[in-house]
C-alpha cells in the first residue's frame, strides 16, 4: 500500500509513470519545447527562477535553461525515477521528490509552471495544487494543459480517472483576483516537426 492521498499519485509514481519516461525523452522532445517556451513566455519580462510542478526528467526545464542559461531552476516530481534524472542537472537541494500535494513553499520563483500535469490531478485535489502555483511564484504562472470549458474525465491510454480536462486557467483567474492573463495560444499536434499534444497555455501574471 502506498501513502499516496489519491490513486493518481500511485499511478504516476509508479510503473505507468516511469515507462512515461522513455515516451517523453530526446532531442526532438527538447526541440519542440524550445520552440513552445519561445512564444509562451514572448511576453514575460526577465525570468531568472522557474519552479516546475510535476517536472518528470526535466524536459521543460532544459528548454528554459536554453532560454535563459542563468536561470536558477527548482522541480517537484513524484517519480522517484524521475526524480533522481532531474538531480544530474540540478542542485540535489532543489528537487523535492513527493506528491505535489506535500510539497513546501519555502522559496518564489519568477516562474511557476505546470505542464501537462493538471489534468491528471484529482479533480478533488486542484485546490491544493493551484494554492502552489500561486504561493510558489512571485510574478508569473504558466499553464499548459487540455482544455475544456466545462470539466469532463477522459479515458486516459485505457485507464480510467486518469485525464481530466476543464478551464484551469480561468478557475486561478476566479480564484485570485490579483492575477491577470497577459498571454494565451494554442498548439496543435499537426503542426510538425512539434511532438506536443493539443496544449493550451495560458500565461497568468501578478498584479499586486
Amino acid at each position: 500500500m502506498s501513502n499516496y492521498e489519491t490513486p493518481q499519485e500511485t499511478f504516476w509514481a509508479g510503473k505507468f509513470g516511469d515507462e512515461y519516461i522513455g515516451r517523453n525523452d530526446g532531442e526532438a522532445m527538447l526541440a519542440s519545447n524550445l520552440k513552445f517556451f519561445t512564444r509562451a513566455l514572448q511576453q514575460a519580462g526577465e525570468v531568472k527562477s522557474c519552479l516546475e510542478l510535476g517536472a518528470n526528467i526535466g524536459m521543460n526545464l532544459k528548454a528554459l535553461e536554453l532560454l535563459h542559461p542563468n536561470i536558477i531552476m527548482r522541480a517537484v516530481e513524484i517519480n522517484p525515477i524521475a526524480a533522481d534524472a532531474l538531480r544530474n542537472f540540478i542542485p540535489t537541494a532543489q528537487v523535492y521528490e513527493g506528491s505535489i500535494y506535500n510539497c513546501p513553499v519555502e522559496e518564489k520563483s519568477d516562474l511557476a509552471l505546470i505542464k501537462t500535469v493538471l489534468i491528471h490531478v484529482n479533480p478533488e485535489m486542484l485546490e491544493v495544487v493551484y494554492e502552489k502555483l500561486y504561493q510558489m511564484s512571485n510574478r508569473y504562472i504558466l499553464i499548459c494543459e487540455y482544455y475544456n470549458p466545462t470539466p469532463v474525465t477522459i479515458n486516459y491510454r485505457g485507464h480510467d480517472d486518469r485525464l481530466f480536462k476543464r478551464d484551469f486557467a480561468g478557475e486561478m483567474l476566479d480564484k485570485y483576483p490579483d492575477l491577470a492573463l497577459i498571454d494565451y495560444g494554442f498548439t496543435y499536434r499537426r503542426v510538425k516537426p512539434c511532438l506536443l499534444d493539443d496544449i493550451t497555455w495560458f500565461l497568468l501574471e501578478k498584479r499586486i
